[in-house]
């Protein structure tokens, strides 16, 4: 699991930057500024929790089991339901989708309680 979450994160990191680059260059006149704005808070929670499946990357060789891979599938769920349903929202205009991204961060903070108690049991 360690490899695979690792892999995932260094995916999530290059999807990151690339939808970012793709924001920065071809949104930026495209978008308003608050659509703009949305998109860029879903690149940087992605960039954070690509990092983070890194993290529970390295988790895993220390305290392998249930807890950490529970976290690392919260962190990759977040990414989907709360970057996607952002990247959805400024591309679309659909503000409907903005009740789907609070589920992504209940996701990631379910992720992170996982990854504490797993380093706290040790």
């Amino acid at each position: 699991m360690d490899r695979l979450f690792f892999i995932l994160g260094s995916l999530s990191a290059f999807g990151a930057v690339a939808l970012g680059a793709f924001g920065a260059h071809a949104l930026k006149a495209r978008l308003s500024t608050e659509l703009l704005a949305t998109y860029e808070t879903g690149v940087r929670y992605q960039m954070a929790h690509a990092l983070a499946l890194m993290a529970v990357a390295w988790a895993h060789t220390r305290w392998p089991g249930g807890l950490v891979n529970a976290s690392g599938w919260l962190f990759v769920a977040g990414t989907v339901l709360f970057s996607g349903s952002l990247y959805m929202l400024s591309l679309s205009g659909q503000r409907w989708l903005g009740a789907v991204t609070p589920f992504g961060g209940l996701a990631w903070l379910a992720g992170w309680l996982c990854l504490a108690w797993a380093a706290w049991r040790g």
